[in-house]
């Protein structure tokens, strides 16, 4: 079975979080938690900059 990363219909924001959910598999909840996590323990800068670029290149 072939994996595809897209962006989630399920979104708050863009998708992106949803979209990590579904393909590895896990809890939306507990990503969105652990990415807000992440994001806030690097400064913040990081977590955003790579938000924006996975928004930008992962499909609808």
């Amino acid at each position: 079975m072939n994996k595809v990363l897209k962006k989630s219909h399920d979104k708050v924001l863009a998708g992106v979080c949803g979209g990590l959910a579904e393909y590895f598999g896990l809890d939306l909840t507990l990503v969105r938690i652990g990415y807000v996590l992440i994001s806030l323990l690097s400064a913040a800068f990081p977590g955003l900059l790579i938000y924006v670029i996975l928004w930008i290149i992962m499909p609808d």
